[in-house]
């Protein structure tokens, strides 16, 4: 089917200038019948699929799209998908410059009109000769997400169930030191009354007095190792419940400079050891932002660790700042293999993983901190040239993105 309508074409432009009124219309009739052909197939396509021009107006868009971003009816075309789809710099993804080797960037939105939804949106350059514009996919994975709400809590009790009983055995060890040691402090003690009893104790006595002291450091000592037990067990206490109890991130204005090099600084070892080239790239004017540092650290140490171990045989690695005036990025690249396109869309399922050995629940970790503090995150990958990841925070807390059918955008 498509060898035959591409040598019809072929013949066709060879010779339009000579055909005659009749066979013009049948190059016009032609042409409308594959027009008709694949709206009708779009159209049958669950997935919102827009065209934009190079200034990021819509050309084109599917029932689909329509339905999604509630397009109004026969009056989208022309129009900036800004107007619909706010929050990503449409100027910026339409000017970048198409090449053969197709590059797609994926990016994830909560919207809460014309109804709450997580929507996937996917982005890719138009390739051909004459073209220039920007092919959109939207892809609506709100169902999705619930189910892995609801498979993340199912399996969060499983593995608390593997964890009280982990704990149980963990807090033995010093349960049980800190049982010897207080025996052996009440037995030091029980010493030092028996002689106390027998006759007072004389310090102008050596022998005594060396009795007595090396009583003494003896119960320092226990009480400095019956210390250490007690910290470790209220280490072990607290983990086990910030396991059970997720709790909201804790922002504090902090720059995300600093939270970078201290993960760096963290991970140090690990990169020269996999014989990574490390390039920091940091905006000198990065404004402080509201991040908990110990969650933002965390991503960093995931996405940091997925980017070293991308690169088998060395390669460099790239950590980047950006200043913007409503928020802050971070740009974790690496010049590993890269992402397969079909696999891209499902990286931030849980358990599912590129690696022999990977839980699958890193990147799902990273999505939910980056969420959980009103940020969005990016990711554009190409194979055998590497990967980036790029997370946005805002400087003030928001609320979930709120499209508004066509008006200016509203931001909470």
């Amino acid at each position: 089917m498509a060898t035959e309508r591409t040598s019809f074409f072929d013949r066709i432009a060879g010779r339009i200038d000579q055909l005659d009124a009749e066979g013009l219309q049948t190059v016009v009739a032609r042409l409308a019948r594959e027009r008709d052909f694949l709206e009708t197939l779009f159209d049958t396509i669950e997935d919102g699929v827009l065209v934009l021009d190079g200034k990021a107006h819509i050309s084109w868009h599917n029932q689909s799209a329509e339905h999604l971003l509630s397009l109004p009816l026969d009056k989208a075309e022309g129009q900036s998908i800004v107007k619909y789809l706010p929050g990503l710099d449409w100027d910026k993804l339409c000017a970048e410059d198409a090449t053969d080797s197709l590059s797609v960037t994926r990016h994830e939105l909560e919207v809460t009109y014309p109804m709450r939804r997580f929507l996937r949106v996917y982005t890719a350059a138009l390739v051909g000769e004459g073209a220039h514009g920007l092919a959109v996919i939207i892809n609506d994975a709100t169902e999705q997400q619930q189910k892995t709400f609801e498979v993340i809590e199912s399996e969060r009790v499983e593995a608390l169930t593997l964890l009280a009983a982990s704990v149980a055995h963990e807090i033995g060890n010093p349960l049980n030191a800190l049982h010897i040691h207080l025996q052996l402090m009440e037995r030091e003690v029980k010493k030092l009354k028996a002689t106390d009893a027998d006759a007072p104790l004389d310090l102008a006595d050596p022998d005594a007095a060396a009795n007595h002291a090396a009583s003494i450091r003896k119960l320092e000592n226990y009480l400095e190792i019956a210390k250490g037990e007690i910290n470790r067990l209220d280490y072990i206490i607290s983990q086990f419940l910030q396991a059970i109890r997720p709790t909201r991130p804790e922002l504090k204005p902090v720059s995300l400079n600093d939270i970078v090099l201290d993960t760096l600084t963290l991970l140090g070892p690990e990169i020269e050891n996999r014989d990574v080239t490390l390039a920091q790239r940091f905006a000198e004017d990065l404004p402080n932002a509201p991040l908990d540092e110990v969650q933002v650290k965390q991503a960093l140490v995931n996405l940091i660790k997925n980017a070293i171990q991308a690169m088998t045989q060395g390669g460099a690695l790239t950590l980047t700042t950006i200043a913007e005036t409503d928020g802050v990025w971070v740009y974790v690249a690496d010049t590993g293999g890269g992402i397969p396109q079909e696999k891209i869309n499902r990286i931030f399922q849980p358990y599912f993983t590129t690696k022999k050995e990977g839980s699958g629940l890193g990147l799902m970790i990273v999505q939910r901190i980056v969420r959980e503090h009103g940020g969005r995150i990016e990711l554009e990958s190409n194979t055998g040239e590497g990967t980036t990841f790029r997370l946005w925070f805002p400087l003030t807390e928001q609320q979930p993105l709120r499209l508004t059918g066509g008006e200016e955008p509203i931001h909470a």
